[in-house]
């Protein structure tokens, strides 16, 4: 099957997470089987993995990839799937998060996730839900806007202030590209899009992505085996402050400490995946296992 999406420091997840054979497995965020589809190949066990995505679309894809095979595909955010696999008793040996976005959001316009694509103002990661993009850009106050774009989009105070207000007295607004070529005069030099933090603030607004990092996080040791090992990998300073943060104060219990740190540093990519996937420049790999 053609890969949808180039999974990001893969040869590092591999090594990080070390599969064996009869391992089990979950992937919280398994999109188009990038990573999962190596990991099993090793594990060879199906039967006591799960895929999770809370995109249609990817679970669509997974489930005919692996259609002859006995595993599991959940379509749930990886906080609501935490807490099922908890009430249900099951632990793993291995689990993976890429909170990244994937290819396949990015590149397709009518998902509504890049400024540089036309497109309805979306960015679901789940289509079943009510709150969109259009939903903020439109109806909501701008104190509210100048909130996520502070917070999520790490703007200053003062320029937060200013997309605000320039997003509040330009509606309505009706697609992607006619949001960002708005906010193209705000640019400030350099290459980055004048549009790029307001889209990820949009963006984490919409799916409560920091959030649901935030509530699953003290969860993780619960679905670990002992000795079981997960792997995170984030693409923005404020998603990795929240695992190194978590991992720091999980260590810092002494003796009731679940896990052990096994990368001391961040593990970026290799100047040969960036030359094959420049969107690979942002991520960081982060590792623990559990005592």
């Amino acid at each position: 099957m053609k890969e949808l999406h180039q999974p990001v420091l893969l040869s590092e997840v591999l090594e990080v997470l070390r599969p064996q054979p009869g391992e089990s497995y979950m992937d919280l965020t398994a999109g188009y089987a990038g990573h999962a589809s190596e990991i099993l190949d090793v594990t060879q066990n199906y039967k006591d993995s799960v895929l999770i995505d809370r995109d249609k679309n990817a679970i669509q894809v997974l489930k005919a990839r692996y259609e002859n095979r006995p595993i599991r595909i959940l379509e749930a955010d990886f906080y609501s799937a935490v807490l099922q696999e908890i009430e249900c008793g099951n632990a793993f040996d291995m689990i993976l998060m890429d909170f990244g976005v994937s290819s396949p959001q990015l590149d397709r316009g009518e998902r509504g996730f890049s400024f540089s694509k036309d497109g309805p103002l979306d960015m679901r990661m789940d289509q079943k839900q009510d709150l969109d993009a259009s939903m903020i850009v439109n109806k909501w106050r701008e104190s509210e806007i100048v909130d996520i774009l502070e917070r999520y989009g790490e703007e200053k105070p003062g320029f937060a202030r200013l997309i605000a207000r320039a997003i509040v007295h330009g509606r309505p607004w009706k697609s992607t590209l006619e949001l960002s070529e708005a906010l193209r005069k705000y640019g400030r030099g350099g290459k980055v899009h004048p549009a790029t933090r307001t889209f990820q603030a949009i963006r984490i607004a919409v799916n409560d992505e920091l959030g649901q990092i935030e509530r699953m996080l003290p969860l993780l040791p619960r679905v670990l085996k002992p000795g079981g090992r997960v792997a995170m990998i984030t693409f923005h300073s404020l998603e990795d402050r929240l695992v190194k943060d978590w991992m720091r104060e999980e260590t810092g219990k002494g003796m009731e400490s679940q896990i052990r740190i096994l990368t001391k540093k961040p593990i970026t990519a290799e100047n040969e995946e960036l030359f094959i996937n420049p969107r690979a420049r942002s991520a960081k790999l982060r590792a623990a296992i559990k005592q």
